[in-house]
């Protein structure tokens, strides 16, 4: 096996819990080739682990594990069999889950969410695609599924110069997968669907929403419906906006699918509404905010904590006094203290006073590793505006 070698902080950086080695720390790549498994060894040839070796990342090396190890049929088995027992101790009421979160699971580059009987997969790095074959033939022995999905559709395979595609690896895909998740009944589009089909990582604070939801209600960037479709139960009727048509189509399938009328759903500018709805002093008991990803990188905190802000400070204008603001964010690069402070000056600009309920972070099935802080990316802030 090719050895990659590296300099000591790519080698503190690994022993310090990361699996991440950047290229700056590679010191001889020893021509090692695109999602090649390789053994990585420090600057007095000491053994620092298995990765795989990117060619174009600048993330050279994913760490697999810190022994020497083959990338083999058997080491798959042992990690993904693991991460399934992992789930079955943590995951209740849901039939969609996501099986496998990458450097979480210690398998960096590797997604897998299962949707009842169907599981879809994203190989993220040059190594993970390079095995696709291998991966989807331990899956099937182990899981049985009806089909396999690739959705390699993720921004971040640029990076490793790999191409962006949806597709079939095994099996045969229905055009909607039905699963169960808290009891509700949801269609997913694994092929077309956000993410690899639906939002997983929300399933327990859609819960912890409808515990504290109440009488009129607003679901911003609303998707599928998770949030308003989980808070109809608690609350005189829902609005829930999106600016997606294709995703309002299926939010509308599954509020049919669960007999429930009344939540309605909104094509819109969320920003434009807000901004409309206190214009017109129209006012809620309950919103949720649940954007997408303002900062996808360092250098876009600062414009995305203004959006934070403004977007928050709209939603407060717009609350009765004792009303409720589920507020998300899941940009990675903006942590919860950001988040907290963007939300205080947004309660100053409206001159409210917010008081927070709770403080919460993605499903169980998404697991945050203490020495990867990459794997934290989801906040989600549950208030009370006085």
């Amino acid at each position: 096996m090719t050895t990659v070698r590296v300099n000591q902080k790519g080698a503190s950086r690994a022993a310090s819990g990361h699996p991440w080695i950047f290229r700056s720390d590679v010191t001889d790549s020893a021509g090692a080739s695109a999602g090649e498994t390789v053994h990585v060894a420090g600057p007095r040839g000491r053994l620092v682990g298995t990765a795989h070796y990117s060619t174009t990342s600048q993330i050279a090396l994913r760490l697999l594990d810190t022994r020497a190890v083959s990338f083999d049929r058997d080491f798959l088995r042992g990690r993904i069999t693991a991460a399934a027992a992992f789930r079955d101790r943590h995951v209740r009421d849901t039939s969609a889950y996501r099986l496998l979160y990458s450097e979480a699971d210690l398998l960096p580059g590797l997604i897998a969410d299962r949707y009842g009987d169907s599981i879809s997969v994203q190989f993220l790095n040059q190594g993970m695609d390079a095995a696709a074959g291998m991966i989807a033939d331990v899956i099937e022995e182990l899981f049985h599924p009806q089909a396999i999905v690739a959705r390699n559709d993720a921004a971040v395979r640029a990076q490793e110069a790999l191409p962006r595609e949806k597709k079939v690896l095994r099996g045969s895909l229905p055009e909607r997968v039905t699963v169960s998740m808290n009891g509700l009944i949801w269609r997913c589009d694994l092929l077309e669907g956000q993410k690899t089909g639906i939002f997983l990582d929300q399933r327990e604070n859609y819960v912890a929403a409808a515990e504290v939801a109440r009488g009129d209600a607003l679901d911003c960037f609303t998707s599928t419906g998770g949030f308003a479709l989980h808070m109809a139960r608690r609350c005189v009727r829902v609005e829930a906006v999106d600016s997606s048509a294709a995703a309002l189509e299926t939010a509308r399938a599954n509020r049919e699918a669960n007999g429930i009328g009344n939540v309605e759903f909104r094509e819109a500018d969320v920003f434009n509404l807000l901004a409309g709805y206190a214009a017109g002093q129209r006012r809620f008991d309950t919103i949720v905010l649940d954007p997408p990803a303002f900062a996808k990188s360092r250098g876009a905190v600062e414009g995305a904590l203004r959006g934070y802000r403004e977007i928050n400070r709209r939603a407060i204008e717009i609350l009765r006094p004792g009303g409720v603001l589920i507020t998300n964010s899941c940009s990675h690069h903006v942590h919860e203290a950001m988040l907290l402070e963007a939300i205080a000056q947004a309660s100053l600009d409206a001159g409210r006073m917010v008081r927070v309920l709770s403080r919460r972070t993605q499903a169980a099935d998404h697991p945050i590793v203490l020495t990867i802080p990459e794997t934290h990316y989801l906040k989600c802030l549950i208030l009370e505006v006085a």
